[in-house]
């Protein structure tokens, strides 16, 4: 059984620590530890930034996601933006992410002002790529561009 519930204070050395394999399994990045946590730890402490939801299987951590909003003016409301997908290797394949879909939709209708969602999705990762367009999303066109300071 696939349980989501929303992340606290106590689950963020595991959202750390998925945040660093999912960094390492897919762009082959090495991310600071202290780093990752204290970042984990500021949007955990400020829900106004955003939230993280974690799927347990069984009564296992299985998987999380991070979801940060974007004010969109020409719509008058936000986009919820997925971020920092992990699902642990035993669990994938077996609904985790699709349970973490269904319960940010469900957050979302909730809400008032919340327009869609939207994610990135690294180039050549074909496997979330075909996950998330059979969940509805499509490719809008855009380009992302980065200016790091």
């Amino acid at each position: 059984m696939i349980k989501v519930r929303l992340a606290g204070t106590a689950d963020v050395p595991l959202l750390a620590q998925f945040n660093r394999q999912m960094a390492q399994e897919t762009e082959q990045k090495v991310l600071d530890l202290g780093t990752v946590t204290a970042g984990v730890q500021s949007l955990v402490a400020q829900p106004a930034y955003g939230f993280y939801v974690i799927a347990e299987r069984n009564g296992e951590p299985a998987g999380c996601l991070m979801i940060t909003y974007e004010w969109t003016d020409w719509r008058n409301g936000v986009f919820w933006w997925i971020q920092s997908v992990y699902v642990v290797e035993a669990h994938r394949r077996q609904g985790v992410f699709r349970h973490l879909h269904e319960d940010i939709r469900r957050r979302a209708r909730a809400g008032k002002n919340v327009r869609g969602f939207r994610l990135y999705v690294e180039s050549q990762n074909a496997a979330a790529q075909a996950t998330y367009r059979d969940l509805g999303f499509t490719n809008t066109g855009y380009l992302m561009l980065e200016s790091p300071l």
